[in-house]
């Protein structure tokens, strides 16, 4: 039988990624992305778009009508606000009779000290509490969220953060994308599962500087600051406030380990190794000599 599968924020990085694997491994599948605006948003998905808005139940409900299995992607906002919107996509996954809930959570949620940890972890007793089967996707940390400023590193010669000697198993986005895929495209029972995914080797933040600075053929070291200094400096170049806290607090809590795992089931999962930290450096170098 044609499985029908939704996912949501199917316009965003992570989402993006998922239905183009989702295409290529799951082509019997009924692929469908949730969006906030279906109706003026770009149709460039290649697959059926619905509305469906965090914030609003009944759009959720009604997103999810028919739907075997839901990939529900992590919410943005900060704090409060975050679980009361995976309140309403839980809700909605019952109300929907969905056979299996997909949660993008946070590597080692049930003992990761950062802030952002404990709201996955109130995502993850909700969906417990719902009845509703569930697989945890607890994803370590994007590389992207470090090689973004590569370039800007390589032009300065520092790259800047808060995570001192703390080693770091991230992954490329697109490895955890083909990870969510897999499990949306596996037929056989999944219900209670949780995957600890993180990338097969690690670094520490002055790794990756030495190997910024390898690859643009410039000297760059790491200057490691406390965290309301870190806060201050992320604020500088324009963030917000309360998500400059986090990112500081989330970089402070590293440094304790916080984004370390060896477990390799990530690269287990997806059937081949991680994308590696210097793999991910040179596509973000590359990325921006092209623009």
């Amino acid at each position: 039988m044609t499985e029908t599968v939704v996912v949501t924020g199917a316009s965003g990085q992570l989402g993006r990624l998922v239905i183009s694997d989702l295409k290529q491994i799951a082509q019997a599948a009924n692929v469908i992305g949730v969006v906030r605006h279906a109706a003026t948003q770009q149709a460039d998905l290649g697959v059926e778009l619905r509305a469906g808005d965090y914030n609003d139940l009944a759009s959720m409900k009604r997103a999810f009508s028919g739907a075997d299995k839901v990939l529900m992607i992590s919410s943005s906002e900060i704090g409060s606000r975050r679980v009361a919107q995976h309140r309403n996509v839980i809700d909605a996954t019952a109300a929907a009779g969905v056979g299996l809930l997909i949660y993008t959570s946070i590597l080692h949620a049930d003992t990761n000290p950062m802030t952002l940890a404990a709201w996955h972890r109130e995502t993850e007793a909700l969906i417990r509490a719902s009845g509703v089967p569930f697989v945890l996707l607890r994803n370590g940390w994007y590389s992207e969220n470090y090689t973004t400023n590569a370039a800007i590193a390589a032009t300065r010669g520092t790259l800047l953060g808060a995570a001192g000697k703390g080693r770091i198993s991230s992954a490329a986005r697109s490895d955890f994308a083909l990870a969510a895929a897999t499990v949306l495209a596996t037929h056989s029972a999944q219900d209670g599962r949780t995957y600890e995914l993180a990338g097969d080797t690690s670094y520490t933040l002055a790794e990756l500087a030495a190997e910024i600075g390898r690859q643009a053929r410039k000297p760059v070291t790491y200057s490691n600051l406390g965290e309301a200094d870190y806060k201050a400096a992320l604020m500088s170049a324009g963030l917000a406030d309360d998500y400059a806290g986090l990112y500081a607090e989330s970089d402070a809590k590293a440094a304790l380990g916080s984004l370390f795992d060896d477990s390799r089931q990530l690269s287990k999962l997806i059937g081949r190794p991680t994308t590696t930290m210097a793999q991910s450096v040179a596509a973000e170098l590359l990325a921006r000599r092209s623009l």
